[in-house]
This record gives C-alpha cells, sequence and structure tokens, in this order.
C-alpha cells in the first residue's frame, strides 16, 4: 500500500524538489498552500521531474493550510503515514522586527507538530537550517561546526530570520520530547541551497547567485557559506523517511563552505562569456557601508567567519554524496542564464 506524506509549503524551492523526489520513490504526496491557485504551479512545476507522470492528480493532492490558523490542519493529517515540514519565512531584507519572522516559524512548527501527533502521524521531518547551528563561538580547538552545536539567539552574527530557524527547531525537539514521545522526529539543515530550481518561483537562496550574475557589487565582501545543491536536499528527505537510524536525529546537510568570491568564481568558469565580479572588498569598507546601509549592515559581524560545517553523519546515516558545492553554484547559474532570469 501506498504511503502518504503531508508536505508543508509546496510551492517552495526546496519543497517542490522534495514532492518530485517522494513521487518517483512511490509515496502519494498531499502537499499544503496557503493559496489553493497556486496548485497548478507546483503541479506544473513537478511533473517534468517525474519518472512516470501517469496519475499525478490521485498521486499530488492539495490542501489549504495557514501556519498561522488552526483550520485544516486535522483534516490534513487524517491518514497520513508522515509529516514534512518545510514551511518557514525566508526574507530577502531584514524584517523590521524579529517577531515578523519568529513568530510564524515557531508558531507554524508547534500547529503541524500538534496536527501530526493528534492524527497519529508518527514520522516527522523538519526542515531547518545551518542558521540553527553556526551562530555561536565555537571552543578552542574546534573549527567545524557539527550537530551538537546550536546557535545563541544573541549572538552579534544571529540574525531575526537564523533566530526564528533555531527557535522553531529548539521548539520543535521540546515537543517531541515532552508532549509527543512517540513521534520520531528528524531535522534536517541544509546551507545555502543552490542548484537548479524546478520553475522560476525559485524564492531567496537563488537571488544571491543572481546577484554575483547581474555584476551589481564592485567587489565582493569576505562571507562564507556551506553550500549544497537542492537535489542533494531533497534526496536527504527521502532518506531522512526511510533510512534505519535517521529518527530522533538532525543532520547537515552541506557538501562543502565556499567563500563569496569562490561562488564568484564557480560562476566565471561555467559561464565564460559572461562578466563575473570576482575581487574582494575590503573589511573595513564593507563595516563602513554597513553604517549606513541597513541591507549591508547583517553581514558585518560575518565577515572573515570561516563557517565550516561536518557533513559525515548526512553521509553515514543518510548515505549521502553530494554534489560538489561549486557544481551546485555553477547549476544555479547555468538555470538562470539559461531560462532567462539573470
Amino acid at each position: 500500500m501506498e504511503r502518504t506524506v503531508v508536505l508543508t509549503g509546496a510551492t517552495g524551492f526546496i519543497a517542490k524538489h522534495v514532492a518530485a523526489r517522494l513521487l518517483n520513490a512511490g509515496f502519494r504526496v498531499r502537499a499544503t498552500l496557503r493559496t489553493p491557485d497556486r496548485a497548478q504551479e507546483v503541479v506544473a512545476a513537478v511533473r517534468p521531474a517525474l519518472d512516470d507522470p501517469a496519475g499525478l492528480d490521485e498521486r499530488l493532492r492539495f490542501v489549504r493550510l495557514d501556519l498561522m490558523a488552526d483550520e485544516g490542519w486535522q483534516e490534513a493529517m487524517a491518514g497520513a503515514d508522515a509529516l514534512v515540514h518545510t514551511a518557514s519565512p525566508f526574507p530577502l531584507a531584514e524584517p523590521r522586527t524579529a517577531d515578523e519572522v519568529v513568530r510564524p516559524a515557531v508558531e507554524g512548527t508547534l500547529r503541524a507538530l500538534r496536527a501530526a501527533r493528534d492524527a497519529g502521524v508518527g514520522r516527522v521531518v523538519l526542515t531547518s537550517s545551518v542558521a540553527a547551528v553556526m551562530h555561536r563561538d565555537l571552543p578552542p580547538g574546534r573549527r567545524v561546526f557539527d550537530e551538537t552545536d546550536w546557535t545563541e539567539p544573541d549572538h552579534p552574527t544571529t540574525t531575526p530570520y537564523f533566530r526564528s530557524k533555531t527557535l522553531a527547531e529548539r521548539a520543535a525537539w521540546d515537543f517531541a520530547a515532552r508532549e509527543a514521545p512517540g513521534l520520531r522526529l528528524t531535522a534536517l539543515n541544509p546551507g545555502l541551497v543552490c542548484g537548479p530550481p524546478l520553475d522560476a518561483r525559485y524564492g531567496t537562496s537563488l537571488r544571491l547567485v543572481g546577484r554575483l550574475l547581474a555584476a551589481r557589487d564592485p567587489a565582493l565582501p569576505q562571507i562564507a557559506f556551506p553550500v549544497v545543491d537542492v537535489r542533494d536536499v531533497a534526496e536527504a528527505h527521502l532518506r531522512a523517511l526511510t533510512a534505519d537510524g535517521a529518527a530522533g536525529q538532525r543532520f547537515l546537510i552541506s557538501a562543502g563552505t565556499l567563500w563569496f568570491h569562490e561562488m564568484a568564481e564557480a560562476l566565471r568558469d561555467a559561464l565564460p562569456g559572461r562578466r563575473i565580479v570576482t575581487r574582494r572588498a575590503p573589511g573595513a569598507l564593507i563595516r563602513l557601508i554597513g553604517l549606513f546601509d541597513p541591507s549591508v549592515r547583517p553581514i558585518v559581524p560575518l565577515l572573515g567567519r570561516d563557517q565550516r560545517v561536518s557533513n559525515a553523519r548526512a553521509r553515514e546515516v543518510l548515505g549521502l554524496a553530494f554534489i560538489p558545492p561549486r557544481e551546485a553554484v555553477a547549476a544555479a547559474g547555468r538555470w538562470l542564464v539559461g531560462n532567462g532570469r539573470a
């Protein structure tokens, strides 16, 4: 009998890939949307990625849900075998208040987990982020973050978005321990997600690649990102549902760390006819600009911070073999250029 997975945030860049991967693996997907008129957008994105699109209308169904409202959750979870919770706010610009992203992230996660518990859904995969891991100071002698690390909400590098991901994941683990001890929870913590989208609704992460392709900056700040291809992120979600030993664990999903100028170099090598800025900006200049430009201010504490994370657990338990980070960035760039998006 086919198993049914409830997938929240189905219009997201990651979620569309997850939907396709689950469908190809034989699952039925019950996808949640805030606005039902975007259902055909998801179908159109997912269909070309399927090994066999026959019967898609039966295997991919949609329900209307809102992270901030109780209506519909009980019906959405009824008869489901698992929940994959990807929905969370991801702002491009700094929000006016932290509550704009923290509250929906935490309350939405708890609402989804309560509904899963109440419906007897025993398996949950939560899409968290490296943002919930690496905004803290490592102890002396350690240079690489791992799954034992947690972002400190008041750390100088912690933005409202990073705080939202941290508090939402903390809330999920606390809920599972205190209120749903039978709930088998796994958290996935991907880095900056690159790679090719399934459609032109790719959200915030690829806009960073688009910025490099547009050569908008005369020089690049010295900031680093753990990078992962969206296809590996989707595979990680599938394996988190099916791999022995995945329940009760969090997994860092990153192929490796790239500096911003290394991302630019990967794009330059992949698109030799494109003008790509690769020069590095002096840290003092970025700090000065940050005094006057609110969009630059959040990156100032990240300057020169070599943010490396371990993917050993994901390789060992989930059996992931990652697409190299430069190829993930290059694939995103080729897609954006090839589809007239940059």
